[in-house]
């Protein structure tokens, strides 16, 4: 009975048992025991991350996946994919189709000139506000109001501000007496993606100065003192000596909006439908186009791989940069 006793507390407790080695003596060997498998944080949070784990897995990752293989298809979204023959002859036929050229160049053209103007627009707002201005809550409140709103509501809003007839820009561009500028501002096709453009910044460009305030207040009141002491104009000292600060800003601010660009399907549904015209249609909406209203299921699916590889492009340097700072 005490031989079976000493076993189990052996068995139930860890510890260091030497362990011969090649020259005659002895080594430390940590041995695994049943309790310290038992006690381990790993296996305690099981049941915290598991479950969540497995259905993030099969329902994001898993789905990403099928979309792969259905995009190696020719599968029209009728009857059962046919998975023996997969090639990349839906990939060929994209590269080749103007459409998706057009569209391609149109969504680039949307994430750099979105991108680039809702930071230097948050810029400016944050280094005004970072003055001391007056009311400066009220304003932060007022530019950062438009983020709160879906892409749905934003669409409709701008949708109504473009109406040539009764929509507010045309309205003030003749109660000034600048009839000769009011347009048809997204029923032109010269205006429409610059429409959509302007529309989206006016979103977004507040969520770009509460992340540069957030960067100017983390910096030293020392270093604005000591650049005006050594002569430098406003300009000078924010340029040489307090916007290099804000690059972790400028780069985390960018990721966010580059996603926002490539998920800008809602606001271009909204406002134009399905069949946008060739002036502005994107990558997203073209992708829903020949899934669900052309029912090639298979092209969509090729498409929503472009974009998904797109957004990996954006975000997958911005997390190993993270990592390499130990900040992930």
């Amino acid at each position: 009975m005490d031989s079976l006793r000493t076993l189990a507390r052996r068995l139930l407790t860890a510890s260091d048992d030497p362990e011969p080695s090649a020259d005659g003596g002895t080594t430390p060997r940590r041995r695994a025991t049943v309790w310290s498998v038992f006690r381990s944080g790993f296996l305690r949070s099981l049941p915290f991350w598991l479950p969540g784990g497995l259905f993030v897995g099969l329902f994001v990752y898993g789905a990403i996946g099928w979309n792969v293989v259905i995009s190696l298809t020719d599968w029209s979204g009728l009857g059962t994919p046919e998975y023996d023959s997969l090639d990349l002859s839906t990939y060929e036929q994209m590269v080749s189709d103007p459409t998706f050229v057009n569209a391609l160049g149109n969504t680039l053209v949307l994430l750099v000139a979105f991108t680039v103007a809702s930071l230097a627009v948050g810029l400016t707002l944050a280094i005004l506000i970072d003055r001391g201005i007056r009311f400066e809550n009220t304003f932060r409140t007022i530019y950062l109001l438009p983020m709160s709103l879906s892409f749905v509501v934003t669409a409709i809003f701008w949708a109504w501000m473009y109406n040539p007839r009764v929509g507010m820009i045309n309205v003030g561009l003749r109660t000034l007496g600048l009839d000769f500028l009011t347009r048809a501002w997204i029923g032109n096709p010269q205006f429409k993606l610059a429409a959509v453009i302007f529309a989206l910044i006016w979103q977004f460009s507040g969520y770009c100065m509460v992340v540069y305030l957030a960067g100017l207040r983390g910096i030293p009141t020392e270093q604005y003192e000591a650049a005006r002491a050594d002569g430098a104009s406003t300009y000078r000292m924010y340029r040489r000596v307090i916007i290099p600060q804000l690059r972790a800003s400028t780069t985390s601010a960018a990721v966010v909006l580059m996603v926002f660009a490539l998920k800008a399907f809602d606001f271009l549904f909204v406002m134009f439908g399905d069949t946008p015209g060739p002036s502005v249609d994107i990558l997203s909406v073209m992708m829903f186009r020949q899934a669900f209203s052309s029912t090639n299921w298979a092209y969509g699916s090729a498409i929503a791989t472009v974009l998904f590889v797109m957004a990996l492009a954006v975000i997958a340097p911005y997390l190993w940069m993270q990592h390499k700072r130990g900040e992930l």
